[in-house]
């Protein structure tokens, strides 16, 4: 019964696939297994990259004690527990899934037992550490980004499980990952044991398949909050409360709906109601400070506050607009007029010289001088 992703996870770091930059020749990860070297870090990027898996590989190959815990359901009182084990002279890791899902409390309890060495740490997360790791935990980690896995990695990956896959469904697979290992391992595991056989019919079957739904890293994840977020978009408000409901009842980290509405306050509808960004800071805090059941009340008045505002993408368009000018052009000379003349020498260079507080001339670069970025 146990689930076809668990049955073939590599064992050893020569047969991971994907990751190159970090498990190749010479590259970090690979290194530091081979020196045994012993150090906190942490794990970033999407589900079913190999976060899990290079973990596991990295303190097979110490020999250390690894513990493993998920942030969704584990305290302080778990982490006393692993300090407290007595693996007999074995060095004690941690393997702490979701990592962001810690609150600062409990990261600034874990803090000393990484700090003093007790605890070696290997975090992994889908969202930013620099955003959700506290700065003196973050300080003792190295970071490694994780890439979604190419087509040729997952090719590779639903190629050793030895199941028989004929073309169209092998490239049904492979669109639907989108670079997710456990994505395309599930739904294949999902077509082969409920009918038997696996292509584009079996397939789509398995997606509908109840065991195969809300997973809180896949692609009921996704798609939700990609429904939540075009709901606000289109302003339909009773659409953005349905899926919010759906994310708050499936027990959707509410930290990572109300990051979404502080992005969409700003992107969506930014200057035509700038007090959207206020609110959606706020909706934030509330989730900080309060946690469910009760947060989930402010993420709704939030919700509904920012589908009935007025929408305006211009600001964001015009971010995006002049990137790209940064881009092809690179960092163009600061027009002299506005430069800061902080010596003599840059005086005598005309720097500030007819620098007026309300000037109508434009402050471009020359070379763009004539483009307009906000319309």
């Amino acid at each position: 019964m146990e689930p076809l992703a668990a049955r073939i996870r590599p064992q050893k770091l020569d047969d991971v696939v994907g990751q190159e930059h970090l498990v190749g020749a010479d590259k970090p990860l690979r290194v530091a297994i081979e020196k045994k070297h012993l150090f906190s870090f942490i794990l970033w990027g999407p589900p079913g990259t190999g976060k899990t898996t290079i973990a596991r590989i990295y303190a097979r190959a110490l020999d250390a004690e690894l513990s493993e815990l998920s942030a969704v359901s584990a305290g302080k009182d778990d982490i006393r527990k692993i300090v407290g084990q007595d693996t007999k002279g074995k060095d004690k890791v941690l393997f702490l899934d979701e990592i962001h899902r810690f609150n600062k409390s409990q990261q600034d309890f874990l803090l000393p037992y990484v700090e003093s060495g007790e605890l070696t740490l290997i975090g992994a997360t889908t969202e930013n550490p620099s955003f959700e790791v506290i700065a003196p935990l973050l300080s003792r980690c190295r970071v490694f980004v994780l890439e979604p896995l190419s087509e040729d990695a997952l090719r590779a990956i639903v190629k050793s499980t030895k199941l028989k896959v004929r073309k169209d469904a092998f490239d049904w697979i492979l669109g639907y990952a989108n670079g997710d290992a456990r994505k395309a391992l599930g739904i294949l595991d999902g077509a082969q044991s409920l009918y038997g056989a696996v292509d584009t019919e079996t397939l789509a079957k398995a997606l509908e398949s109840p065991h195969l739904r809300y997973d809180k890293k896949g692609e009921e994840h996704y798609d939700t909050i990609s429904a939540f977020i075009k709901s606000m978009r289109a302003s339909q408000a009773d659409a953005t409360l349905y899926y919010l409901a759906r994310m708050v009842e499936a027990g959707e980290d509410p930290l990572f709906i109300a990051r979404r509405m502080v992005i969409f306050a700003s992107e969506d509808i930014g200057i035509a109601q700038p007090t959207a960004l206020v609110v959606a800071n706020a909706v934030f805090r509330a989730c900080e400070t309060i946690g469910y059941p009760e947060c989930a009340i402010n993420l709704a008045h939030g919700a509904a506050y920012l589908a009935q505002a007025k929408k305006d993408r211009s600001a964001y368009a015009a971010l995006r607009a002049a990137q790209a000018d940064v881009h092809e052009y690179g960092n163009l000379p600061v027009p002299k007029k506005i430069r800061n003349p902080i010596t003599k020498l840059m005086k005598e260079l005309d720097y500030g010289k007819g620098y007026e507080k309300y000037d109508a001339e434009s402050y471009m670069p020359d070379k763009i001088k004539k483009k307009k970025y906000l319309k």
